[in-house]
């Protein structure tokens, strides 16, 4: 065998690799199997942005592979040039490729950065589901103010209509994500962040925090579920209004709130109608505007 047919196997086995560990990977990736018009459009961008850098990369990873071969030490054939100094041909290029590549993805970050901003209100015939989140260690309280009922680690709501999630922290600094339904935003003590979400077809969607916050991290997920019929909704929440567990109190809450790493899904009934601006209110020290 020759050395340069040797070489021709290692590159196709290498190349295979890379192949099949993006095939398999992208089986599992919920980010790339959007369910709703913001995570649709963010994974537009992530495909578009990632094919623009192929024009980079593709070509660079083909030289390397090319002039490796080309100019091995065992090939005699190519011409010595020791005083070959530079081209112009050949800075036009390395210098145009790249200005228009960067020039184009600083256009698409500008114009998706407004685009996607969390605190901009979805366009919808139906009126929002508003939900406040509030991250314990290491769980989530979900609050529903106008049904007055709160759960843990589940929340509930109609596809094609627009939620608002109103979102805080009961200690340090978290993260609240839905991968297939869009933007992950930071959950602070004495802050509060808003994101608008929206779910357009039916499914389970599973929510995690994406910002290590302790020993229960790893477990501090929660279930997302979109429905078809807003009267499913419904239910689910007379359902809720069932459970003898209340929320009355700030008191009731920091019971709730004491650190678990391995909490199930729990419903409240009966929530206290500012309780999760008095939980915003316990961290914030100074020139809160709630």
């Amino acid at each position: 065998m020759t050395c340069l047919n040797h070489i021709y196997i290692k590159l196709f086995r290498g190349l295979s690799l890379i192949v099949a560990l993006f095939c398999l990977n992208g089986c599992s990736g919920t980010i790339l199997s959007p369910h709703g018009s913001i995570a649709i459009k963010e994974y537009k961008l992530i495909l578009i942005s990632f094919i623009m850098m192929l024009f980079v990369v593709i070509p660079v990873i083909f030289m390397t592979i090319y002039f490796a071969i080309k100019y091995r030490s065992t090939n005699t054939n190519q011409i010595y040039r020791p005083n070959w100094s530079d081209s112009r041909k050949i800075e036009i290029i390395v210098w145009t490729i790249p200005i228009i590549i960067i020039s184009f993805l600083a256009f698409l970050a500008w114009h998706n950065t407004h685009e996607l901003e969390p605190k901009k209100s979805i366009v919808s015939i139906y009126n929002p589901i508003k939900i406040d989140v509030v991250a314990l260690d290491w769980k989530w309280l979900f609050i529903y103010p106008d049904y007055h009922i709160a759960t843990i680690n589940e929340i509930m709501f109609p596809i094609d209509r627009p939620i608002i999630f109103h979102i805080t922290s009961k200690s340090v600094m978290n993260s609240f994500f839905i991968p297939d339904l869009g933007s992950q935003i930071y959950a602070m003590p004495g802050m509060i962040t808003k994101l608008n979400l929206i779910a357009n077809y039916p499914g389970i969607h599973h929510g995690i925090s994406s910002n290590y916050s302790g020993k229960g991290f790893s477990n501090m997920k929660f279930t997302a579920i979109s429905v078809v019929k807003y009267s499913s909704f419904l239910e689910w929440i007379e359902n809720i209004k069932k459970s003898p567990k209340t929320l009355n109190s700030i008191k009731d809450f920091n019971i709730v709130s004491i650190p678990n790493d391995n909490y199930s899904v729990e419903y409240f009934s009966n929530v206290q109608k500012q309780l999760f601006h008095q939980i915003v209110k316990q961290y914030c020290i100074k020139n809160c505007n709630i």
